[in-house]
């Protein structure tokens, strides 16, 4: 087994994508930190803070899954992409 830290390049996203020998070197599992989440910490998150939360964890998780399935999430391309929905998503929360 060994791992991967890939940095994206945006929005603090790094992921940990851990390949197996015994899956042909393929990634096996992966996590994902980043800073796209809004700390409220200590305060009552209304409907807005749940809704903006779970649109960022719907963009960690597809991206994570695409760096599972090997594509190359550095791609500046892709870094653009990842911008642009994140400010789309923060646009109708906001």
């Amino acid at each position: 087994m060994r791992n991967e830290i890939i940095n994206v390049g945006c929005f603090g996203i790094v992921l940990t994508i851990t390949y197996d020998d015994d899956n042909g070197g393929r990634p096996d599992s992966g996590s994902i930190v980043s800073e796209l989440h809004e700390d409220f910490e200590g305060e009552v998150m209304d409907f807005n803070d749940i809704s903006y939360d779970a649109a960022m964890d719907g963009i960690e998780s597809l991206v994570l899954a695409l760096a599972m399935a090997e594509v190359d999430v550095t791609q500046q391309g892709f870094v653009e992409a990842i911008d642009t929905a994140v400010t789309a998503a923060a646009g109708n929360f906001c």
